[in-house]
């Protein structure tokens, strides 16, 4: 499974990336409007940073406005996959940016038919956003369980970036269902690594260490 990171924040890549843990990085209008910074400019300061998967999001919403911007975004790096939304001239727009040979993440999935189009059309991502369902009383993870199997079902070679990842545990829930990607804010990816018992063994051991250096004296 692979780790992406869901933000702009070019320290937080910097920091996390050292790890070996950041697989891809994943942004929206949202996050680079959080970090003052053109989109270009960030995408390419991140392309330096992270070997692997970088989704930029168009911001029209009509099919020519869509194309144009794919285009552009599709110049500035190779790595660049570009975000294009779940609607109708986004399905058309993917069937033709794939044919032209440009990544695309279709993304604001939220049903399995939503996603069965995306795999239809040629999407070479699929983020289906989990936390959102939640939110509004659905199960985000079924949903995610549905398109991995309808997937299985067919060989769509379509991949599943599960988004808008709330805590550790919806990381682990989609790896259990065999998701291929999670994309998650930085606080995620640091909780993973935490917990209660591990904090307490270290104090335990090393306050038992210093006991031994005593004696030793």
């Amino acid at each position: 499974m692979q780790f992406f990171l869901d933000t702009a924040n070019l320290e937080a890549i910097k920091k996390y990336a050292a790890w070996g843990m950041v697989d891809g990085v994943t942004t929206n209008p949202s996050l680079i409007a959080k970090e003052g910074v053109s989109l270009e400019k960030r995408i390419k300061e991140i392309a330096e940073v992270v070997n692997g998967s970088i989704s930029s999001e168009v911001i029209a919403t009509d099919l020519d406005g869509m194309l144009k911007e794919a285009r552009r975004y599709s110049k500035w790096h190779k790595n660049v996959y570009v975000k294009v939304p779940m609607t109708a001239e986004g399905l058309q727009a993917v069937q033709i940016l794939k044919k032209e040979g440009i990544r695309t993440n279709m993304t604001l999935a939220f049903s399995s038919a939503q996603a069965l189009l995306a795999a239809k059309s040629g999407a070479t991502l699929v983020s289906p956003f989990i936390g959102r369902l939640d939110d509004i009383g659905e199960d985000g993870m079924n949903v995610v369980g549905e398109i991995v199997q309808i997937y299985r079902n067919y060989g769509y070679k379509t991949k599943v970036l599960v988004a808008s990842v709330r805590h550790p545990r919806h990381v682990v829930e989609a790896a259990l269902i065999g998701a291929d990607i999670c994309t998650m804010p930085p606080e995620i990816l640091e909780k993973l690594i935490h917990h209660p018992l591990t904090d307490k063994g270290i104090t335990m051991f090393q306050n038992d260490w210093e006991k031994v250096k005593k004696l030793q004296k």
